[in-house]
C-alpha cells in the first residue's frame, strides 16, 4: 500500500498521544493533529489510509472534516470517536459512509476492527478522474459535467499541485490543460511517464496547435480537445481512457 498512514485528528492531547500509541502498536504508521484545519493543511493528507477523527472539536468539526474531504474528492475511510455518542451525528456520519463511530472509551479491539474494516473499504474505492486546470470556471464546471456521467472527480489547480497530492494512485484519467503557469500539461505528461505512471491523459486547451497536438499525441495522449468541447467529446474520450486503464487497446 502506498498510503499506509493512520491520521488521528483529535482536540485533546492526552487522546491524540494514547491513540497513536495504540496505533502504532498495532504495527502501523501514525500522524497527530490537533484540529482539523491542521490536517487539511498537513502534507500527510495524501498518505492518509484511515482518519481516525473526533466529533466535536473547536472551528471545523468531524462531519464538517468528513463532508469537505468529500466535496474535494478525497475519500479517506472515516472512524469517528467521540465521548458524546448521540443518534442524529452518528446517523450524519454513517450515512455519510464512514466505516465506525466509536463511543469514548472504546477497546483496543473496537479499534484495530475498526481500521481493518477502513483499509479494506479503501481497496474497494473506485478510481477516480483527476483534472488539472489553472482556471477556476473551468475546473468547476468540467467536474460538474464529468459527476454527471456518473463518474468521481477531482480538482487541482496546478501541475504541481496534483504532483503532490497522492490522488495518483488511484486515478483511471487525467485532463490537463496544456497552457498552465509552472509546470504545463506536456511537462505533466512527461514527468508522470518518468515516473512510471502510465495514467491516460485527456489534453484539453484553448490554443491548439499542430506542434503541440503532434507532440502530445505522440507520447501518448488519448486525445487532444480544443475548448470549448462538447459533452459528448468528453465523454467519449473518457471512455476510451477508461478502457486503456483496464488494458485496451489505445486507437486514437
Amino acid at each position: 500500500m502506498a498510503r499506509n498512514l493512520i491520521s488521528v485528528v483529535d482536540d485533546d492531547e492526552c487522546i491524540r498521544r494514547t491513540t497513536k500509541l495504540l496505533i502504532e502498536s498495532f504495527g502501523l504508521r501514525a500522524a497527530i493533529f490537533e484540529s482539523a484545519e491542521s490536517y487539511l493543511n498537513s502534507s500527510e493528507l495524501g498518505e492518509t489510509a484511515c482518519l481516525v477523527v473526533d466529533i466535536k472539536m473547536p472551528g471545523m468539526d468531524g462531519l464538517e472534516l468528513q463532508s469537505r474531504l468529500a466535496a474535494a474528492g478525497c475519500n479517506v475511510p472515516v472512524v469517528f470517536i467521540t465521548a458524546y455518542d448521540d443518534e442524529e451525528s452518528r446517523g450524519r456520519a454513517m450515512q455519510a459512509g464512514a466505516v465506525a463511530f466509536l463511543g469514548k472509551p472504546f477497546s483496543d479491539e473496537q479499534l484495530l476492527e475498526s481500521i481493518r474494516s477502513a483499509l479494506q473499504d479503501e481497496s474497494r474505492f473506485p478510481k477516480q478522474i483527476l483534472i488539472v486546470d489553472d482556471d477556476e470556471s473551468i475546473r468547476r464546471t468540467t467536474q460538474l459535467l464529468i459527476e454527471s456521467f456518473g463518474f468521481r472527480a477531482g480538482v487541482f489547480e496546478s501541475a504541481e499541485e496534483v504532483l503532490k497530492s497522492g490522488d495518483l494512485d488511484r486515478t483511471s484519467c487525467l485532463i490537463v490543460d496544456v497552457q498552465m503557469p509552472g509546470i504545463d500539461g506536456l511537462q505533466l505528461q512527461s514527468q508522470l511517464a518518468a515516473m512510471g505512471r502510465g495514467i491516460p491523459i485527456i489534453f484539453i486547451t484553448a490554443h491548439d496547435s499542430k506542434e503541440i497536438r503532434r507532440r502530445a499525441i505522440r507520447a501518448g495522449a488519448v486525445a487532444f480537445l480544443g475548448k470549448p468541447f462538447t459533452d459528448e467529446q468528453l465523454l467519449q474520450t473518457i471512455r476510451l481512457a477508461l478502457k486503456i486503464d483496464k488494458g485496451g487497446a489505445n486507437t486514437v
